[in-house]
């Protein structure tokens, strides 16, 4: 996916040296380049394990324009940590006011060099050249990634020394390009977590951890990346509604470069004297943030314990986090449910043994007598909500035997049954979300604790009708499959709360497309702390199972194995529950590294709780 390109004869000289016994690979500028005309494109080095790791080679006594510009690219797809050797081929100056960190610039293929026929000559003084390319996405100097499109066009710009004779870049864009293999090769993405600021667990009261995706350098001390990149804050997008449990200011001290665990799995996190004051029960909650960022990128942490002022504030072990905050990822569910051919509401336990065996849920869902379309089980699977057939009604009545049908909590006046009300969703407070889509009304509705007046929630930025709605387990994002003009996209939102008296205004801010390549999303699922399993198509192409991350990005496990006529997905923020989907046949549930097997041959719609 990078600036290789099959069978179109541009392939530059021998680029890398790789030093096997060492694990290391030097990247080198071309040893003869011309001196006046295009510049090829910059190729993609080739994926390297991850304790391989790429260094470049400075420049080369008298090299000319065309060698300058091409190592410099090169230099930035390396592992080197403070881009030390990319700065050797700039001017002194412009070494001083480059700032690689403020910004990645991600392309389809590596960046076209073009010699830009006014930039001067190489038999004169200065050179010029137009880094060109299709922007793919960007990392901002926060390391969040966002989806990007349309054409790239910089301008590098050279001059030859007066003392020395060689020729460096004096002027060139802020940031970092490169192509899209080359950042998969490069980068990772890790989340790091905060605690959501008006939302806690319905079942427990602990504040609810919120992943915060973000891209570092693989095999720069990832490690370290993290907890300076934790300290800092979270990144603009989610800031409005979390909250670090780190005094502002707290970093690492100046004098520490790195940090590993210890043969015990436990890491020791020395902070700056603004963290020295803090008591047992924040401290706790600054561990937890820690270990479960850490967490996210390597299984290797099983402690964290945090020091300041030359003593240890606090230890916490991965058991007794779970005492501190709620993840959605280590909740797992009791059962995955399903609607069968008798519009009723079944339930399987997910208990690994996967089974064709399921029971009717106790009490009115479950005995037959409302007809039922969906159905969504709050987290704590107590209560449900269900859609009468037609799509009309929506329903709100417990999950135990002696539970009974009332009168709806809401009904929708639309026409048809692609008009009414989507399937509902429960967030971690017990509240209730479903979308109308009566064109007379269209509205996206809340109901707190699953009864009352219908609250209208804000959507500022909403360019279509909403089909389906998904709250994540965190309680401040949610997920709407959105139709515009008959191209259905799947964006994620912010949901924010604000209370003045009595009243609560509730919105969802921000919307972002997590899948700006697909046409039509027809299904989809949270299925980690910031990734979700999408059904969907591209323009032209057939339809496909493949997870995406809230940020747009796509994991590198790829596509799933396909499936046709999908009507739903189920997933859970819990990775290690299975993957389930209706079909027209039937219910189906998907083993790893084998394709998707039958359950039961009738079921219309398959979900776990929330």
């Amino acid at each position: 996916m990078g600036a290789d390109r099959e069978g179109s004869g541009r392939r530059t000289p021998a680029r890398a040296v790789a030093y096997a016994a060492s694990g290391v690979v030097l990247l080198a500028g071309c040893a003869s380049m011309p001196d006046h005309g295009d510049l090829r494109g910059v190729e993609s080095t080739p994926r390297q394990e991850t304790q391989v790791r790429v260094f470049a080679m400075p420049p080369r006594e008298d090299a000319q324009p065309p060698e300058i510009v091409q190592g410099f690219l090169e230099a930035l797809t390396s592992d080197d940590p403070r881009y030390s050797t990319a700065r050797q081929y700039l001017t002194t100056k412009a070494a001083q006011k480059w700032e690689p960190e403020r910004a990645t610039t991600v392309l389809a293929d590596g960046p076209e060099t073009v010699a830009d026929p006014s930039g001067g000559r190489a038999d004169g003084d200065d050179f010029s050249f137009t880094l060109t390319g299709t922007k793919v996405a960007t990392i901002d100097a926060q390391q969040s990634y966002a989806p990007a499109a349309g054409t790239y066009s910089q301008t590098v710009h050279l001059t030859r020394d007066e003392k020395t004779g060689q020729w460096r870049i004096d002027a060139l864009p802020q940031g970092v390009v490169m192509g899209k293999s080359d950042f998969q090769r490069n980068y990772m993405s890790v989340n790091k977590y905060y605690f959501a600021s008006d939302t806690t667990s319905a079942g427990s009261g602990q504040p609810m951890a919120v992943a915060d995706p973000v891209y570092v350098r693989e095999r720069v001390d990832p490690m370290t990346q993290m907890v300076r990149s934790l300290l800092s804050g979270p990144t603009s997008w989610l800031r409005p509604v979390v909250r670090s449990s780190f005094p502002t200011g707290t970093a690492l001290p100046k004098n520490v470069n790195a940090l590993a665990p210890d043969d015990q799995n436990k890491l020791t996190v020395p902070l700056n004297d603004k963290a020295a004051r803090i008591g047992h029960g924040k401290c706790d909650e600054m561990a937890a943030q820690l270990l479960f960022t850490l967490q996210s990128l390597t299984p290797t942490v099983d402690e964290i314990a945090l020091r300041a002022d030359g003593k240890e504030l606090c230890s916490l072990t991965e058991e007794r986090a779970t005492a501190v905050a709620e993840r959605g990822a280590e909740t797992r569910p009791e059962y995955l449910y399903f609607i069968d051919n008798r519009h009723r509401l079944l339930r399987t336990p997910n208990n690994g043994s996967h089974s064709a065996s399921a029971e009717p849920v106790p009490g009115a869902l479950g005995d037959g007598s409302k007809a039922l379309r969906s159905v969504a089980v709050d987290r704590d699977e107590h209560d449900a909500a269900g859609i009468a057939l037609d799509g009309k009604a929506l329903y709100v009545t417990s999950t135990t035997l002696s539970s009974t049908i009332d009168a709806p909590v809401l009904q929708s006046k639309g026409r048809t049954e692609t008009d009414r009300l989507t399937t509902p969703t429960w967030d971690a407070q017990g509240d209730l979300w479903v979308a109308d889509r009566d064109p007379a009304d269209p509205r996206l509705l809340l109901l707190e604790k699953g009864g009352g007046q219908p609250l209208t929630v804000l959507t500022p930025q909403l360019d279509g009708r909403i089909n389906a709605v998904r709250v994540a387990a965190d309680g401040v994002r949610i997920a709407l499959v959105v139709d515009k003009n008959g191209k259905q996209s799947l964006l994620i939102g912010r949901i924010e709360r604000e209370k003045n008296g009595t009243q609560t205004t509730v919105s969802v801010q921000e919307l972002r497309s997590a899948t700006p390549d697909l046409e039509q999303v027809t299904a989809m699922s949270w299925a980690g702390d910031s990734r979700l399993v999408v059904v969907g198509r591209e323009d032209g192409g057939v339809e496909q199972v493949q997870y995406v991350q809230c940020d747009g990005s796509i994991p590198e496990t790829g596509p799933l194995p396909g499936l046709t006529e999908v009507t739903s997905i189920a997933a859970s923020e819990d990775s290690d529950a299975p993957l389930f989907a209706t079909s027209k046949d039937g219910l189906l549930w998907l083993p790893g590294g084998s394709g998707w097997r039958t359950l039961k041959e009738t079921a219309s719609v398959a979900f776990y709780p929330g």
